[in-house]
Parts: C-alpha cells; sequence; structure tokens
C-alpha cells in the first residue's frame, strides 16, 4: 500500500511542480510586461473568473460532458463493430474503408450546419458532431489489432476445426485488444473536441450551454479571463475521460494477461 502510494505520488508531483513553475513565470512575466488583461490575463484572474462563474461553468460542463460522452459511446459500439466487420474480408475492407476514413478527413466545421438541419439544435446534434470525430480511431485500431493476429495460431485453430466466430472471439479480439485500447483512448480526447466544435454550430436547446457556448460568449464580450477559465476546464474534461478509458482498458489487459 505504502509503495504503491509512492508511486502514484512520484508520478504526480512532476507535472503538479511544472504547472506552478508555469503558472508562477506566466503571472510575473504579465505584470512586468504590463500585458493588457483582454489580451493574456493573470492565471490568478483566471482563478477568480472561474470561482465567480462556477455555477455557470458547472452546468456547462455537466452539458459538454453529456454530448461528449454520448458521442464517444456511439463510436465505441459503431467503430468496434465496424472494425470487426471489416475485419471478415479483405474485400469488404477495400470497399468500405475509405468511407470510414473520409470520417477522419471530413472538416467538423463545414457539416455541422448540416447536423443542426439533420438533428436540431441541442444534444443530438452535439453527440453525433462527437461521434464523427472519435469513430475513426477506432475502426482503424480495431482492424489493425484483428489483421496482427499471428497467423500460425490462426492456422492452428482451423486446423483443430475452429469455425469464424470462435477463432474470432477466442483468439482474434483478446490479441487484439491492446491496439483497440489504444484507439479507445485516442478518441476520449477526440470526442471532448467534436462536441465543443459541435456546441460552435449546434447552439444549445431548452436553456442548456456547453464549454463551446461559453467560450463563444466570453470572447464576444472580452472577458478573456473567462475564456481562459472555459479553456482549461474543457481541458481538465478531456483529460478526466481519457483517464477513465486508460484506467478501464488497463484491468481489461490485465485481466486477459492473467488469463493467459
Amino acid at each position: 500500500m505504502a509503495r504503491s502510494t509512492k508511486k502514484a505520488f512520484e508520478s504526480v508531483l512532476p507535472p503538479v511542480l511544472t504547472l506552478i513553475a508555469v503558472a508562477a513565470v506566466w503571472e510575473m512575466g504579465v505584470r512586468l510586461l504590463g500585458i493588457p488583461a483582454f489580451l493574456v490575463p493573470r492565471p490568478t484572474a483566471v482563478l477568480v473568473a472561474g470561482w465567480n462563474e462556477r455555477v455557470l461553468l458547472a452546468g456547462a460542463l455537466l452539458t459538454t460532458a453529456e454530448g461528449a460522452i454520448a458521442g464517444y459511446l456511439l463510436s465505441l459500439i459503431f467503430g468496434t463493430v465496424a472494425g470487426l466487420f471489416l475485419s471478415l474480408s479483405r474485400t469488404l475492407e477495400r470497399a468500405l474503408y475509405p468511407y470510414a476514413l473520409f470520417l477522419q478527413t471530413v472538416p467538423i466545421v463545414a457539416v455541422a450546419p448540416l447536423l443542426v438541419l439533420w438533428f436540431g439544435p441541442g444534444l443530438r446534434a452535439v453527440s453525433v458532431s462527437a461521434f464523427i470525430v472519435s469513430v475513426f480511431p477506432i475502426i482503424a485500431n480495431t482492424l489493425a489489432g484483428l489483421r496482427g493476429v499471428d497467423a500460425r495460431l490462426t492456422d492452428l485453430f482451423r486446423l483443430y476445426g475452429a469455425n469464424t466466430a470462435d477463432t474470432l472471439v477466442k483468439l482474434g479480439l483478446p490479441s487484439a485488444v491492446p491496439s483497440m485500447a489504444t484507439g479507445w483512448r485516442v478518441a476520449s480526447g477526440l470526442a471532448v473536441i467534436g462536441a465543443l466544435v459541435g456546441e460552435f454550430v449546434a447552439g444549445f436547446s431548452e436553456g442548456s450551454a456547453g464549454l463551446g457556448i461559453t467560450v463563444l460568449a466570453a470572447y464576444r464580450q472580452l472577458r478573456t479571463d473567462l475564456l481562459f477559465a472555459t479553456v482549461i476546464l474543457a481541458s481538465l474534461l478531456g483529460l478526466s475521460l481519457f483517464a477513465v478509458v486508460s484506467l478501464a482498458s488497463d484491468r481489461l489487459l490485465r485481466r486477459l494477461r492473467a488469463r493467459i
């Protein structure tokens, strides 16, 4: 217990010290150089703005988190199924994979207005935006993991009469989990970005405004301190989702390795 606590402390201490050092240099630099607050606010001003607007920011955080998580879960389900489906046939992969790649290359800002027309403003459009941005890494890493299974083991399964479903469940998926976990982690951060971009265009409905709308409102009011506080909160949301997904995937990997 003491060893795990010491290890956690040693892993957390360096970034915390770095953050304190950067904030101190930032504070002193803004004060000494006389930079206007509407260009670069002091860290202390950002903290004050965040505290004074904590109710607004808390509601915006929950709204954005809802859209990001919904979009991420959609991408997790669809991306995994699509990767499995494409792995069944090289012909299917050649025919459909370019369209999966299209989702990664499409400029989400350009198609976001269409999402509003199709799904209406608010949560549904924001969730679809998060889905579009985050689904490709899951498809690509699931497919790469399944394609990377040792051919000799596949031949061994066939030799013993295993069908496609048995080979996939007992060999393909366990072997592909490390690659799939990488896609899950990458997609978790992208889902928050997609949700924010969706909010820029999709707006909000039923009186709920997310962090993206708060950023736009702070920018138009030249409240740079609030803008910084909102951006930092959005980053913390992405880090939190990434940490949860990483923790879950690490536990899954440990269980799989324990069975081998």
